[in-house]
């Protein structure tokens, strides 16, 4: 259900994208090569940008034997390359996984998560972030990221006298493609964002083969949510849980949120572990 969801979400952006050309008078496909170029250089090294914008320190041998020795385990009921592994020093309980496919691949930990969860619960956060890998949910991010991009280059360019309206078209149709299909692309890609998160607790949920020990982990994580951690905003949807969470405010949070709500994580997590709906 999550991938097709996904994919509704990509076609209605790629529809979005349709019409601000053709609204706007710009050339489809040069845009789109634009916007693709620099996108292609952000997915390529989105996982380096990360890791240093964390500063995260690669694992050695011989440290953090609990987080090499679970990760060691799932990939290889997976059958997947091992990661490298990375730890952040923050207080915060929080983890990511980055890297433009299973080969070229990193999960980051915070010391904050190692002192907060057991065991079990660890293991199903590193699950979560191995299904990210698996469901190569960075391509997905980048595409999205593309998508968007090209939105906003045709929208920003017109106010600088790009684009070249044909005079047929609806005044109003043109505020649209201006201003709303902008912030449209966000909403959208925020969507995607939030789809691809509950996909990889359910899959994250079968690798480790315990949907509560997830659970459990996301409302310890939801609990320390309030301590600071300093990241780039442009990396925060990466983690498992909004790094950020503190710093946002309220009314339309949910739309524009990286993230899906915990509470609904966990029930749908409970859910899955009892096949029992709650209301």
């Amino acid at each position: 259900m999550n991938q097709v969801k996904t994919t509704a979400l990509l076609t209605l952006m790629s529809l979005v994208v349709l019409f601000t050309a053709q609204t706007l008078g710009y050339n489809l496909i040069f845009s789109i090569v634009l916007a693709g170029i620099f996108n292609f250089l952000i997915y390529f090294y989105s996982g380096k940008i990360a890791l240093s914008s964390t500063k995260a320190i690669e694992i050695r041998d011989g440290e953090y034997e609990e987080v090499r020795g679970i990760v060691k385990y799932l990939i290889q009921k997976e059958k997947m390359p091992m990661p490298r592994l990375y730890v952040i020093q923050n207080d915060q309980p929080n983890a990511f996984a980055t890297g433009r496919n299973p080969k070229n691949a990193s999960i980051a930990v915070t010391t904050g998560i190692l002192k907060v969860l057991n065991n079990d619960e660890l293991e199903g956060v590193l699950a979560h972030e191995i299904s990210h890998i698996k469901n190569r949910d960075i391509l997905v991010s980048s595409i999205a990221a593309m998508l968007a991009s090209t939105i906003s280059f045709m929208s920003r360019s017109v106010l600088w006298g790009g684009g070249n309206r044909n005079r047929n078209t609806h005044p109003l149709f043109f505020i649209i493609a201006l201003i709303a299909a902008p912030l449209a692309s966000i909403i959208i890609r925020m969507a995607i964002s939030r789809t691809r998160e509950f996909g990889a607790d359910r899959t994250g949920s079968e690798i480790s083969g315990n949907p509560l020990a997830l659970a459990s982990a996301l409302e310890k994580i939801e609990a320390y949510a309030k301590l600071p951690m300093n990241i780039n905003p442009a990396v925060s949807q990466l983690f498992i849980s909004d790094p950020l969470k503190a710093l946002s405010g309220g009314g339309m949070r949910k739309l524009f949120s990286t993230h899906p709500p915990t509470a609904e994580r966990v029930r749908r997590l409970r859910e899955d572990a009892s096949g029992i709906r709650y209301g």
